[in-house]
């Protein structure tokens, strides 16, 4: 291949708004065919460039995790097997819709509360508590002795997990490392939050 049919890895990355140091991610977690070299360097051809924009969509569209977006985007596997990858992504994301539909309904519910103070006003709350929290498995009818009927719980609380070292970018899913000192990094590079704040503030454009 010469370079006049393929492209470096920075205009390959920068077509879909990439770090290259994604593209080498993706390649080393098999989610991309190691591309020809020209001179020692990556060269991307048209290929190429379409597999990297078919793992930007099962990663960045999808949320597809790496090891799933790879059966699909490696070129590797059969036709069987990237869809039923697929598949299991969309089962998930359908639960999530569920749980945030629910999420949603709740809330409404909430807001139409006219007390001041729910916690300590609201007539229906306990029923609430009964039907959407823990505190529904629990027996006795007042809160006080359902408290001291649930015994002690192991601290290890799935919404207060420890923080990894390495955290996935919420643009393309690759790894965020924890740095030493001063406040954590939330995406992976420059071009991952710019596209973040394009979609939050243009709608995507």
């Amino acid at each position: 291949m010469t370079r006049r049919s393929g492209v470096l890895i920075g205009a390959a990355a920068a077509l879909y708004g990439l770090a290259p140091s994604t593209v080498r991610w993706w390649e080393r977690q098999g989610l991309l065919k190691p591309p020809a070299r020209h001179g020692g360097k990556r060269l991307y051809d048209a290929t190429d460039l379409r597999r990297i924009g078919l793992a930007y969509l099962c990663c960045v569209v999808g949320r597809m995790p790496l090891d799933q977006a790879a059966v699909v985007t490696s070129g590797r596997a059969s036709r069987v097997a990237w869809q039923a990858a697929i598949d299991a992504q969309l089962g998930q994301v359908e639960r999530q819709i569920a749980e945030l539909e629910a999420a949603r309904r709740y809330l409404r519910h909430a807001l139409r509360c006219t007390d001041d103070d729910i916690a300590g006003d609201c007539p229906f709350l306990d029923a609430e508590l009964a039907a959407h929290t823990p505190r529904g498995r629990v027996p006795g009818g007042d809160l006080v002795t359902a408290a001291r009927a649930a015994g002690p719980v192991r601290d290890e609380t799935p919404f207060l997990a420890s923080p990894r070292d390495e955290t996935p970018c919420p643009g393309c899913r690759a790894p965020v490392p924890r740095p030493p000192r001063g406040r954590p990094r939330t995406y992976c590079s420059q071009a991952c939050r710019q596209r973040a704040y394009r979609v939050r503030h243009r709608g995507g454009r």
